[in-house]
């Protein structure tokens, strides 16, 4: 893609529980949090511009996905509405086309005919999931949410029809279990995730396109051989503080098209379309493995000084995809 991503208008507020995962196959997704796993090779693609509803950003940015169950004639039916925290299950779903039928024909974009994230509503845990879809329609993986509470799924897909495009639908999730709150983690420059530090520079400006880079270093030393992961150098997903309304963002520049290359610096171009705080997970791939960091930003008057806070740059009980 030769034009940075940017991220614009989000939909309107909805109060929402939310679970982020991201998959394909039956590997389990990278999760942010206290002890994160390994992910497993497998994640997004680009943005397509023209769609409405979508959660990636493009050249045309649509409004953010994954606050409605339903848009475009489309439903997510979220088969299993409940889990048990710390539990493994089998999280099922099926996308319903208009006339109720379980759609079974979707556009390959990035390697994937679908991509499932899976976030808590505090916005601590986050998982990048793979499922697998059967042949009557219906979608499964495992996933192993470590604390009661409630998430959000988003489903991000395009189905295979003419002129159909991309659309991102949200569901509630629900972690049974003991539950305690916890608050939005604090605002911070570097953070650190499986023996990798990333610092994160520039400012997310409501109304006002910015750039966002990210540097990896490992052991004081900049990493230079990121390699890429599905199409591109680094995926950042942004979710915001209170409607958790989704987008997800990819590098200025991909692999191949002359504007990127391997390095420690991984560059995003974003537009806040309002105040307020913000939770960035970017996953980059070095060494066959994939990471996920984790940052609260703010955008707007209100935004704390960069390196504030305590770093918190990994996903509530780890990651994997």
């Amino acid at each position: 893609m030769n034009t940075g991503l940017r991220i614009t208008t989000f939909a309107a507020a909805l109060a929402a529980t939310f679970g982020a995962a991201y998959g394909v196959g039956q590997g389990v997704g990278p999760v942010v949090a206290d002890s994160p796993p390994k992910h497993e090779e497998e994640h997004t693609r680009p943005a397509p511009e023209k769609a409405r509803g979508s959660g990636h950003a493009g050249h045309d940015t649509p409004p953010a996905g994954g606050l409605q169950v339903s848009e475009g004639g489309y439903t997510l039916d979220l088969r299993t509405p409940r889990v048990t925290a710390g539990k493994r299950a089998d999280l099922r779903f099926t996308v319903r086309d208009a006339d109720g039928r379980a759609v079974t024909a979707y556009q390959r974009e990035h390697d994937k005919e679908l991509h499932l994230i899976v976030a808590s509503r505090d916005l601590v845990t986050y998982r990048h999931l793979h499922p697998t879809r059967a042949a009557d329609g219906t979608w499964s993986t495992p996933v192993d949410l470590p604390r009661a509470g409630g998430y959000r799924v988003f489903a991000d897909f395009t189905p295979d029809k003419k002129n159909a495009g991309n659309l991102t639908l949200g569901a509630d999730l629900a972690a049974s279990g003991p539950y305690q709150a916890r608050q939005l983690p604090q605002e911070s420059a570097t953070t650190r995730v499986d023996g990798y530090e990333v610092r994160l520079s520039g400012a997310l400006r409501p109304g006002k396109a910015g750039e966002l880079k990210l540097k990896v270093s490992r052991d004081g030393k900049p990493v230079t051989d990121l390699q890429p992961y599905l199409g591109a150098y680094g995926h950042l997903v942004a979710l915001r503080s209170g409607d958790l309304a989704y987008l997800h963002v990819h590098p200025n520049g991909e692999p191949g098209d002359g504007t990127t290359r391997p390095g420690p610096d991984i560059s995003f171009t974003a537009t806040a379309p309002s105040s307020g705080s913000y939770r960035l997970f970017l996953d980059f791939k070095h060494e066959g493995k994939v990471h996920t960091a984790a940052f609260t930003v703010h955008a707007g008057e209100a935004a704390a000084a960069p390196g504030s806070g305590t770093p918190e740059g990994h996903a509530d009980d780890g990651h994997g995809h």
